[in-house]
């Protein structure tokens, strides 16, 4: 029996990706490991083209030795497909169905898991305002990435997308003028400080850090589909350590509990929106 046949391509190319997430999260501490193969492929693939590098190993040895193409590769395997009020039919329903819920809470705490750059953090503010909740609501906004938790500090986004985002407001059941909520600076729409005085922005890693608070809603929208199940369930399981009884968990249009180990322990509160209550 030969053990020494040449590894084909994709072969070799599996063992390279293993090595380079093995040494990303060794060195840096930061845990990839999970992640799909395919999302994982396509981003490495796309940071070897912008630093013509021509192989995997040869981008391991970059990102050991230059921490700018790290926070370059780490840029890529952040998951920033965001938008204000991004599938309105979720916020209707989040106004329709859970805030009535909310109401009687004396103070409330929300999580939004992965927020990206935060646009959907300043539509929550938004909704929450117009809701008269946002007063007595703390809202934590997490991201690995320290770069576009940064962008979501600063609250400036693209003039260009406002129209976009005005049409998601109205069809989420918004109540006002949506440009009240900012002023034009160039070609930037800078949305008024009040929206973030309740929030706060931090880094957290939802693959190695732990639960920091409980929460009476938890928003984690389009992150699980690009890790897989194992790593899924380990993110559903701290998502539910950090859920209060009859706390809502709010999840992509993609996603869903119901194959995980924790689907017992929740009830649908809107089955397309992803929507669900702790009951246990």
């Amino acid at each position: 029996m030969n053990n020494n046949r040449p590894k084909d391509h994709n072969e070799l190319e599996e063992i390279e990706i293993n090595l380079l997430l093995e040494g990303i999260f060794r060195y840096y501490g930061f845990d990839f490991r999970n992640y799909t193969f395919p999302f994982l492929n396509r981003r490495i693939w796309n940071r070897m083209r912008e630093e013509k590098i021509a192989s995997i190993s040869g981008l391991q040895e970059k990102i050991f030795h230059d921490p700018f193409v790290m926070n370059r590769l780490l840029d890529d395997f952040s998951i920033n497909v965001t938008e204000m009020f991004r599938d309105p039919s979720f916020f209707l329903s989040f106004r329709k169905k859970i805030v009535p819920f909310l109401r009687d809470s004396p103070y409330i705490r929300i999580w939004h898991a992965g927020c990206s750059t935060g646009e959907e953090v300043y539509s929550m503010a938004i909704l929450l305002h117009e809701e008269g909740l946002y007063e007595k609501t703390r809202i934590y906004a997490t991201d690995m990435n320290e770069s576009v938790l940064r962008v979501g500090k600063e609250g400036k986004f693209p003039l260009h997308k406002m129209q976009l985002y005005t049409k998601n407001y109205l069809a989420s059941g918004g109540k006002k003028a949506f440009s009240e909520y900012y002023k034009v600076q160039n070609e930037n729409a800078s949305f008024h400080s009040f929206l973030t005085k309740n929030v706060v922005f931090a880094q957290h890693n939802l693959v190695t850090d732990r639960s920091f608070n409980e929460f009476h809603v938890i928003i984690c929208r389009n992150v699980m589909i690009y890790f897989d199940k194992v790593l899924q369930n380990r993110v559903y399981n701290l998502l539910h350590e950090s859920l209060g009884l009859s706390g809502i968990l709010g999840l992509g249009s993609k996603e869903g509990i119901k194959f995980t180990s924790i689907a017992d322990d929740y009830e649908e509160v809107d089955t397309f929106e992803k929507l669900y209550r702790r009951i246990q």
